[in-house]
């Protein structure tokens, strides 16, 4: 059996686990349960890496939002419904999905398209178009934007 960890133990070792990529509190707490520290460590323990500026919920907002649209391609409802998982403040999340870059979201977009509609070959042009709808919507695009980025042009699509 394991020997539980010490408040300092374990405030040096979610302070390694802060530096290896952005978390929030709520990655860290469920972190710190595992290791079996009690909730009131707990409370001491995040209070202290964020004035240590381990943890950042604005800073960790803005990169999650930057990761997931640029190299998961997810939309911004997916991300949005993911960060409230997480309990972050709905205005961080808000001030991070307002600075994506427009140019960068609609490329993700037209590339989610792209990828599906090559892997759809064959399909006729509505059940291509519904498929492509619904994977795009399933990676948390807008619906409205989806159907705008689709265009018919005779009797294949445009992108």
């Amino acid at each position: 059996m394991k020997k539980p960890l010490t408040p300092s133990e374990a405030l040096n070792k979610a302070a390694a686990y802060c530096t290896l990529c952005e978390r929030c509190i709520s990655e860290v707490s469920t972190k710190l349960t595992t290791w079996g520290i009690p909730h009131t460590e707990q409370e001491k323990i995040i209070a202290r890496l964020i004035e240590e500026k381990f943890i950042d919920e604005v800073r960790y907002c803005s990169a999650f939002v930057n990761d997931k649209v640029k190299f998961n391609r997810w939309g911004r409802i997916k991300i949005n419904a993911t960060l409230r998982e997480k309990h972050l403040p709905q205005e961080y999340i808000k001030e991070a999905l307002d600075n994506i870059d427009e140019d960068i979201y609609l490329q993700s977009l037209k590339d989610v398209i792209e990828i599906k509609r090559r892997e759809l070959k064959g399909a006729d042009d509505f059940a291509t178009q519904q498929k492509i709808i619904r994977h795009a919507s399933s990676r948390g695009y807008e619906p409205s934007l989806i159907i705008s980025t689709i265009k018919y042009k005779g009797d294949e699509m445009d992108f």
